[in-house]
């Protein structure tokens, strides 16, 4: 079989359909890094924080988890996968741990911050993420998509507290430049 090179550009606009499809919007998850971030940041404003997400989400890994994620969702939403994981998926048992794997992988690629704050969001539920953590039975199955949203919530927050210290150190507008460039290998 050929390999096959999916241009980035391709990936990017696919997850964010793929979002945009199960009913997330990017502002949604800049209304909770707005929420998170505003009591350390009194100058934050909504336009940082969609920047933020939007910068979140142009990294592979958290495309690839986004992607991977949404789709397994869908994928037990139509009874397609093998019993017992359909089971465990729809049902999104106490238990089954694998997506908060995932999304735990992708957000910790934004240090220590990006960690703390995906346990918070995902032990409190803020925003978006309760709704798609509380959907009613038939509605559609979210197990993989709640935790996904609060790894691009916690990313974005954390981004926005390290370029916040990097503006109070008064690093230069090239050096800040150059970090974000660094940030979005990967």
């Amino acid at each position: 079989m050929k390999k096959v090179h999916v241009h980035s550009k391709s990936v990017t606009e696919a997850t964010k359909q793929a979002l945009h499809n199960r009913g997330v919007s990017i502002e949604s998850i800049a209304k909770i890094v707005y929420q998170m971030q505003l009591p350390y940041n009194e100058n934050l404003s909504m336009e940082d924080c969609v920047y933020s997400v939007e910068r979140v989400l142009m990294k592979r890994e958290i495309q690839h988890a986004i992607l991977v994620g949404v789709e397994l969702d869908m994928l037990a939403e139509k009874k397609m996968l093998s019993e017992p994981l359909q089971s465990i998926v729809e049902s999104d048992e106490p238990l089954f741990g694998v997506d908060e794997t995932i999304a735990f992988g992708a957000v910790l690629g934004y240090g220590s911050i990006g960690v703390t704050t995906f346990g918070h969001l995902d032990k409190n539920k803020i925003g978006i993420i309760r709704y798609l953590d509380t959907k009613k039975e038939g509605t559609g199955v979210n197990t993989f998509l709640d935790d996904l949203v609060a790894a691009v919530a916690a990313s974005a927050a954390s981004r926005l507290a390290h370029r916040q210290r990097d503006q109070e150190e008064a690093l230069p507008a090239k050096e800040i430049k150059d970090i974000d460039h660094e940030e979005m290998i990967g």
